[in-house]
Order: C-alpha cells, then sequence, then structure tokens
C-alpha cells in the first residue's frame, strides 16, 4: 500500500482547509432551516456528508461528519498508527461558529504489511459539536472536511459543504438518529469497574508502565496510548492479569528532540471485549 505520512501531510492540508474557508462566504438567511444533511460527495475510495441539526438554545449545534468507505478501503482514527492521514474539520469564523469537539467511535487494528493502521474498514460517523454566538439567526456556514481514503493507494479526499442552521420546533427524527448513533458507538468514560488505576514512565521514560482495571470475564486487552501527534504505542510486553487487574509495560519510542513531557496529556484507549473505554494520562 503507498502510504501518505501522517508527518507531511496534514499539514499542508490544514492550511488548504483554512484558506478555503477564509474565503468562503457566510451570510445570515432570511428563510427557516430544519436539521441540514448535506449531499455526499465521493471520490475513488467512498464518500463523505454532514448532517447537522438546528442550534440548541445556549448556542450548541451537534452534528456527525460521516464516512462511508467502499469495500477493500479505509479511512482513519484521530491518530492513524504508523501512517496515513487523520480526519480534518475546519469551520468557517465568520459567522461566529467555533468548533468544540470532534469524538471517535472505537476503531479497530488494521495490519498492512509491516504497517499498522489505526481506523476504520466500514461506514462510520465521527460526532462533532459547534458552538453558534447567536442561535437564533438562521445562517449558512461553510465547512470543508479533509480524510485519508486508502486501499492499495492513499487518496487524500478533501470536500467543502453549506449548511443552512436555524432553530425549529421540535428535533429532526432522521438527523437525531444518526448523530445519536454514532454517539453511541464512542469509548465509555473510566468508571468502577474499567479504569486506569496507575501509570508511570520508568527506565529513563523508555517505558510506559499501566495498570488497568478490566471488566470482569475479559481477556487481554488491546491498549492503544497516544503522545505528541504522530506518535502512537502500540507494543504492549510484559502483559499479566490477576483477576481483573491487568498491568503492562509499553515501550515508548523515539519522542520528538527537546520534548518535555512534563505538563502533557497523552490520550489511552482500551479495548477489552465488547467495551472500550478512554481517558487521559496527565504527567506531573
Amino acid at each position: 500500500m503507498k502510504i501518505i505520512s501522517v508527518r507531511s501531510f496534514p499539514a499542508r492540508a490544514l492550511a488548504a482547509l483554512v484558506a478555503w474557508v477564509t474565503l468562503g462566504i457566510v451570510l445570515g438567511s432570511p428563510a427557516t432551516s430544519r436539521a441540514e444533511t448535506t449531499p455526499w460527495a465521493t471520490n475513488e475510495g467512498g464518500r463523505m456528508r454532514i448532517v447537522a441539526l438546528p442550534p440548541e438554545p445556549d448556542g450548541t449545534v451537534r452534528g456527525a461528519l460521516q464516512i462511508e468507505p467502499r469495500p477493500g478501503w479505509i479511512t482513519y482514527w484521530k491518530e492513524p498508527g504508523d501512517a496515513g492521514i487523520p480526519p480534518q474539520m475546519v469551520f468557517s469564523k465568520a459567522s461566529g461558529a467555533t468548533l468544540s469537539h470532534v469524538s471517535y467511535p472505537v476503531p479497530k487494528r488494521i495490519a498492512n504489511g509491516k504497517l499498522r493502521d489505526i481506523g476504520y474498514d466500514h461506514p462510520v460517523a465521527l460526532p462533532f459539536e459547534l458552538k453558534v454566538e447567536d442561535p437564533g439567526r438562521p445562517l449558512t456556514l461553510g465547512a470543508s472536511a479533509f480524510i485519508g481514503l486508502c486501499r492499495n493507494i492513499c487518496i487524500p479526499f478533501q470536500a467543502e459543504f453549506s449548511l443552512a442552521l436555524a432553530p425549529v420546533k421540535g428535533t429532526p427524527v432522521e438527523e437525531a438518529m444518526i448523530i445519536n448513533q454514532a454517539a453511541s458507538k464512542l469509548p465509555e468514560a473510566p468508571s468502577d469497574d474499567f479504569a486506569v488505576t496507575h501509570y508511570a514512565m520508568t527506565q529513563g521514560r523508555e517505558i510506559l508502565n499501566l495498570k488497568l482495571r478490566l471488566p470482569e470475564e475479559t481477556a487481554k486487552p488491546q491498549v492503544i496510548v497516544t503522545g505528541p501527534q504522530g506518535h502512537v504505542l502500540f507494543d504492549g510486553i510484559n502483559g499479566h492479569q490477576d483477576g481483573d487487574s491487568y498491568s503492562l509495560d509499553m515501550p515508548v519510542g523515539k519522542l520528538p528532540k527537546n520534548y518535555d513531557i512534563k505538563g502533557k496529556r497523552w490520550g489511552i484507549l482500551v479495548i477489552a471485549g465488547n467495551r472500550a473505554m478512554e481517558t487521559s494520562l496527565v504527567f506531573e
């Protein structure tokens, strides 16, 4: 597979997105709008579109970027693994809309020869939230999405969308179902029976030692740790399970030059059976 490195491409891609959105026109519209489902944008590897609900009274707009790879193709998680293109979304700022966050359903590890991808080989929807300054004013909002779709080659896929948003009475059923279903596929937060109970850098910060509490009757978990952008820990060693407790070491690998971990926040995703938990590791 021909892969485009996550370290070399996204910066240029993001610049292109920002340039497009900066040039985009965002206008108030006298027409009332309901929920917005944009037309599909397509390319050789699949298609994508945006679904969004009307603004809530506090200015929150819930939406989702739907991505449907063609059979045999994949798209990527927020950290794509050894190489690849993570999803990016940009919304025009002139309207007073701000992207609060994008969430990611539980991905899978996809073997590709010596490379290890993290992503989706099936349709996926990425939930997001916007904040608008004036939820009572109809507006047309420019948006741009950039993803990678890969099979034998990796194809960068950028598409521009226009969202007409306005408050309405009631909840649009079809769009709400799409967004709620996407939210149901997100990893859960830590809980009493599923959590990170200890973490520490050891051996001169070459090893991340982890201790986990796992749900009952689950075997060896999959653990993915995300550090600085483009740096992912896959390989757990010295795994040991004792009842609901599981410990392992993860080689950190080569961090960016002069990287100071103090005060940094890394992400961790633990997949155990049919459950997945995501949280942060904060290094003091």
